[in-house]
């Protein structure tokens, strides 16, 4: 968990970024001591110091993402979160972007 892992990670995420940023409602905001995409004040996606994208989804599709081996439960304090998902930067940058698109859409979606 490096400044350089993150850095890599962000060569991924701040293009796909750029496309989002555009759009009514999303802006740039804290989470977890580094900046996310959010949609009306609630985080979509972001980038994590091990340089991964993490990202919400409905539950049922964190499981099914999890259990098929596309991305990996997001762990905090050594807890699973229910609907937060991981995916390392060899995913690539398809993947990334399917998963972003998810995200923004799930929370689009539940989000006032």
């Amino acid at each position: 968990m490096t400044a350089d892992a993150m850095a890599r990670g962000h060569e991924l995420f701040d293009p796909l970024a750029d496309t989002y940023l555009g759009r009514p409602g999303v802006d740039i905001g804290r989470i977890f001591g580094t900046e996310g995409l959010r949609v009306r004040g609630k985080i979509f996606a972001f980038v994590n110091s091990g340089g991964a994208l993490i990202a919400k989804v409905p539950a049922d599709r964190a499981t099914e993402l999890a259990d098929s081996g596309a991305a990996t439960r997001m762990l905090m304090r050594g807890r699973e979160m229910r609907e937060w998902v991981s995916l390392p930067p060899e995913a690539g940058a398809d993947a990334w972007a399917g998963l972003m698109s998810e995200a923004f859409d799930y929370l689009d979606d539940i989000t006032p």
